[in-house]
């Protein structure tokens, strides 16, 4: 069994006063686009939200292969590892790929891989440049949960700060284009980026 964690529960403040998660990306929410292509990866599905963004979440993905189940945040401004230490405890799997809601290009065969190089460790992050993509990255589910709960205990933000906790597997750039394109890390952000974003849908 495989999980797969979609984290949707930023405030999206550069995107204005709607919620980017399931803003229409070429006729589809965006959260939509993003559930159909990790559907193809894992065999579970959980949505992390905000409570005010279940309705539309739930609507937008109605008819999914996969009945999500949603992990609410209690305290919804805590920021992106908060929402990966709720979604992850909400799995039923070993091991989870953890994919943000607005990263809707995001490639299964990737995914599939990611799971392949996270098999006996606890984590496969990818590292197409500087940073580390560890919001679309696979996890042992428990292990990660926990790390992430001992990082806010000690009043760490930073996303990275979990991992390294963790016996981890970097996945870099060679092997990341090796088995995909950097359009599987694309986020979006604004307006704009939407835009140009729907055109190629």
């Amino acid at each position: 069994m495989r999980a797969g964690v979609i984290v949707a529960g930023g405030r999206s403040t550069r995107f204005g006063d709607s919620d980017k998660a399931v803003a229409d990306l070429a006729g589809t929410p965006m959260v939509r686009r993003v559930a159909d292509r990790l559907g193809e990866a894992v065999d579970e599905l959980v949505v992390n939200c905000r409570e005010d963004q279940v309705e539309a979440i739930d609507t937008a993905l109605s008819d999914h292969t996969l009945e999500p189940t949603f992990a609410l945040d209690e305290d919804p401004d805590q920021g992106p590892m908060a929402g990966i230490a709720t979604g992850l405890g909400a799995v039923d799997s070993e091991y989870a790929a953890v994919v943000a809601c607005d990263m809707p290009f995001v490639d299964p065969t990737f995914v599939d891989y990611l799971f392949e190089r996270a098999a006996s460790h606890e984590a496969a992050v990818p590292r197409p440049d500087e940073w580390f993509q560890t919001t679309q990255a696979v996890y042992h589910a428990d292990a990660m949960h926990d790390a992430c709960q001992r990082a806010l205990e000690r009043g760490e933000h930073k996303i990275v700060e979990p991992l390294f906790d963790l016996e981890y597997v970097v996945v870099e750039r060679e092997d990341v284009l090796a088995h995909t394109s950097l359009d599987t890390f694309k986020n979006l952000n604004t307006r704009e980026e939407f835009e140009a974003a729907a055109e190629r849908f």
